[in-house]
């Protein structure tokens, strides 16, 4: 029978106004990968927080057990000091320092008390090997794909003689060939390294891929653990636990289909990179967006989907920009993104941290922020009008939290994602451009906001809705197009479209970009 490398026991976390953890208990073994899977707000990061001393002891109830020891870690250093390393959702990188100052970046590899810059890169390129960076440690963190920064925080972990390996939402922002890369690495460390890890995810095919337990939490409660070996994981068990009852579909039905007006008409669109005005990203894509009509865009990371996104909406990225857009059959010569809101186009960025939002701002600000003359008399903020109108969309959109005064920085992944959405709904736009709506949002959360698409596109609001999830664009969308190296190689309607078909299109596109 296995050890016992962890145990918390009767964890309980207060927040002002919100009970995040009430009494949960978790066992972990030597050597397991144990998930962690819930809605958004169930407690997942915040168990791992006092775990990991983020939250120090003193600041919560219960009991922190780790190699049959009680522990009571004060800082971060404390936990990776015995073997705990936590890789947080938003990577801990600076961007502008090369991948061997980042490695032991706090870790620093010294001699004779300075900086011994040949130590710190022969052991940056160590680790990375092990990881299978194959990168000069010299290379700065900007010149990195995303995946290959999720890779460099796992050789960070190792440079610290990791035991214990936590990691956060680890695939959000890769695509399946990284996700399944970094998954597998982890199965390979657990076998070759005996490292136990704790991940959390909410793509569930993953964790059924990688884990050998599943805890569920819910409310900020232990649910049940599914062990692998009993045969007890399953989507719909999990799904269960997570939301406390059956999801027969995962989109919700839509009787209403598309039949009006074309809204938004893109024609013959090229972007330039921006700062290497020599390659295009964007090449002559034209498409069109009925009234009330959801319109997928499919593709790989790389395929030009963000930078199209980004250049319709009041050229907010790109150089060299041609081509024709039009809205409701009259051509728009876009200025900036405030001309853009004025002629009624909103864009929910894929990055709600970075560029959607102000998380040391309320609730109540941000949901307004985009349409302030909504909420304005003769150009003098009414701040009733701004407090019922954040309060009406939190209660239509179901965020969770005790008041519109609540900074968006203290909210889970999920509660910030409808927050973003509701900002944008209250700009009253005609057009929106939704760019991975669901990226870290669990199973319950992810349904409410196809509703709220849904309701959208039910209003005669047109959609078009950027994903990395296939089945996502599949269940909700009623055209898709599938983009390769900045062009639109296929159009697809709903009752066309499959995953195979889909993929068939962008490798049957790269083998011929590859051929020419």
């Amino acid at each position: 029978m296995a050890k016992n490398l962890l145990e918390m026991r009767g964890i309980t976390k207060l927040f002002p106004g919100v009970r995040a953890l009430n009494d949960v208990n978790l066992i972990v073994e030597q050597g397991e990968i144990h998930a962690l899977c819930g809605e958004n707000g169930a407690g997942k990061s915040t168990l791992m927080n006092v775990l990991s001393g983020i939250y120090p002891y003193g600041t919560y109830e219960g009991e922190i057990y780790y190699d049959d020891a009680l522990c009571q870690f004060h800082t971060i250093r404390d936990s990776e000091k015995r073997g705990i390393v936590i890789i947080h959702q938003e990577l801990a990188l600076v961007p502008y320092l090369s991948v061997g100052e980042n490695m032991f970046l706090g870790n620093e590899r010294q001699r004779a008390g300075c900086l011994n810059w040949n130590a710190t890169y022969e052991e940056a390129e160590t680790y990375m090997r092990m990881v299978g960076l194959q990168e000069n440690p010299r290379t700065l963190i900007k010149d990195l794909g995303m995946g290959k920064q999720q890779l460099l925080e796992i050789a960070k972990a190792l440079a610290k003689n990791v035991r214990l390996l936590i990691l956060d939402e680890p695939t959000s922002s890769l695509n399946e060939s990284d996700a399944r890369k970094l998954l597998d690495l982890l199965l390979r460390f657990k076998r070759e390294k005996g490292i136990t890890s704790i991940i959390i995810s909410h793509k569930l095919n993953e964790l059924a891929y990688v884990a050998d337990k599943i805890t569920v939490l819910r409310d900020g409660m232990t649910i049940e653990t599914l062990s692998q070996a009993s045969n007890e994981v399953t989507e719909e068990r999990i799904i269960r636990g997570m939301v406390g009852r059956e999801m027969v579909n995962r989109y919700p039905h839509r009787d209403k289909r598309p039949s009006g007006d074309v809204a938004l008409q893109v024609e013959d669109w090229t972007v330039y990179h921006p700062q290497y005005t020599e390659r295009r990203v964007v090449d002559g894509v034209s498409l069109t967006v009925h009234q009330g009509e959801v319109v997928g865009v499919a593709g790989l990371i790389g395929a030009g989907r963000t930078e199209l996104a980004m250049s319709v909406f009041g050229r907010a990225y790109g150089a060299k920009i041609s081509g024709t857009l039009k809205k409701g059959g009259k051509e728009l010569r876009l200025t900036g993104i405030p001309d853009a809101i004025r002629n009624g186009l909103a864009y929910i960025t894929e990055d709600r941290k970075g560029d959607g939002l102000v998380l040391g701002d309320s609730i109540k600000h941000n949901i307004t922020l985009a349409h302030p003359a909504a909420i304005s008399n003769r150009g003098v903020l009414d701040k009733d009008k701004e407090l019922r109108g954040a309060q009406a969309y939190r209660d239509k959109l179901s965020i969770k939290c005790p008041t519109v005064e609540q900074f968006v920085g203290n909210l889970s992944g999920g509660n910030q994602q409808k927050v973003l959405v509701g900002k944008w709904i209250f700009a009253q736009p005609d057009v929106l451009i939704l760019d991975e709506p669901t990226r870290g949002v669990d199973v319950g959360a992810k349904y409410e906001i196809y509703q709220i698409i849904n309701d959208l596109a039910a209003q005669d609001k047109s959609i078009l809705m950027i994903s990395s999830e296939l089945p996502e664009l599949l269940g909700m969308c009623d055209r898709i197009y599938v983009m390769n190296d900045g062009r639109i190689i296929a159009e697809l309607t709903r009752e066309e479209a499959s995953q195979e078909i889909i993929m068939n299109h962008i490798m049957q596109a790269s083998k011929g970009a590859i051929g020419a």
